[in-house]
C-alpha cells in the first residue's frame, strides 16, 4: 500500500469567477515550488459551480435600486460552506476595499493558519450579508479601486506562501527584507564594482561583518526615515545595531 500524502502545511481556497486568471501567476517562481514541495494547497472554486439555474447566474440587482450588481450571499454561502466542511480550522477572509489594509505583520499572523478561504468580490460588490455573518476577517491590499478580488488574492498568496517554513532557501532572507520589523532594507550591491564612475560603498569590501552590520543598520534607519516615515510607528526593526 502506498504511503499516505502528507497535508500540505496551508491550505488556500479560492472563490472566484474567474479561476483561469490564476494559472500563470501560480504556475511559476516560489508559489509553484511551495506546492510542487507539498508546503501549500492551493484550490481554485468557481463560484458559479454552486448557482442553481441553468445559466449559472451568481448576482443581482441591488435592493433599492443602484447601478451594477451585486454577488448573491445565498450562492457565496453555499461556496464557503462546502470548503469549511474540509477543515474546522477555516477562515473565510474577503477581500474588500472595506477591510483593514494589508500589511507585513498580517501575513505572518496568517501564514500560521492551516486553511483560509479567500472570497474574491466582483462587481458592485457583494451583499451585506456576506461581510457580517459569512467572513471571518476583510483585507484590502490598498487604497484604490480593482475590478475585482483576483487581483488582491494573487498578491495575498504570493506574500504568504513565502513565510512558510522551507519554501525560501535562507531564514536569513526573510529577516531581512524591507517591512520586516518596520523598516526598510539597506541597500544592497553587486558586481561591478565600478558602474560609470559610481562605486559600491568601501565598506562592504572591508571584512568586517561588526562593522558591515552597524553600516547595514544606519543605512535602514535612514532610508526608512527619507523614504518612508510612516513605517516608524513601528520602530522595532530600528532599534540596535
Amino acid at each position: 500500500m502506498a504511503p499516505k500524502k502528507q497535508e500540505a502545511k496551508l491550505r488556500i481556497d479560492i472563490t472566484t469567477l474567474f479561476p483561469s486568471l490564476f494559472a500563470s501567476v501560480f504556475g511559476e517562481s516560489l508559489v509553484k515550488k511551495a506546492q510542487e514541495k507539498n508546503l501549500v494547497q492551493i484550490n481554485l472554486v468557481n463560484l458559479r459551480d454552486f448557482a442553481k439555474n441553468k445559466h449559472q447566474t451568481v448576482d443581482d440587482k441591488p435592493y433599492g435600486g443602484g447601478s451594477g450588481m451585486i454577488l448573491r450571499v445565498d450562492i457565496l454561502a453555499r461556496a464557503i460552506e462546502a470548503q469549511k466542511s474540509q477543515s474546522r480550522q477555516a477562515k473565510v477572509i474577503l477581500l474588500t476595499p472595506q477591510g483593514k489594509v494589508f500589511e507585513q505583520k498580517t501575513a505572518k499572523r496568517l501564514a500560521k493558519e492551516s486553511h483560509l478561504i479567500l472570497v474574491c468580490g466582483h462587481y458592485e460588490g457583494v451583499d451585506e450579508r456576506v461581510h457580517r455573518y459569512l467572513a471571518d476577517e476583510e483585507i484590502s491590499i490598498g487604497n484604490y479601486i480593482l475590478t475585482g478580488g483576483e487581483i488582491p488574492a494573487m498578491a495575498f498568496i504570493d506574500s504568504i506562501t513565502r513565510l512558510i517554513p522551507g519554501v525560501v532557501g535562507k531564514k536569513s532572507s526573510i529577516e531581512e527584507e524591507s517591512l520586516e520589523g518596520g523598516s526598510l532594507k539597506y541597500p544592497v550591491y553587486t558586481r561591478p564594482f565600478n558602474f560609470r564612475g559610481h562605486k559600491v560603498p568601501k565598506i562592504l569590501l572591508s571584512g568586517n561583518h561588526q562593522k558591515i552590520a552597524d553600516w547595514r543598520h544606519q543605512q535602514r534607519v535612514a532610508r526608512t526615515t527619507h523614504k518612508r516615515p510612516d513605517l516608524l510607528r513601528n520602530t522595532e526593526g530600528l532599534k540596535g545595531g
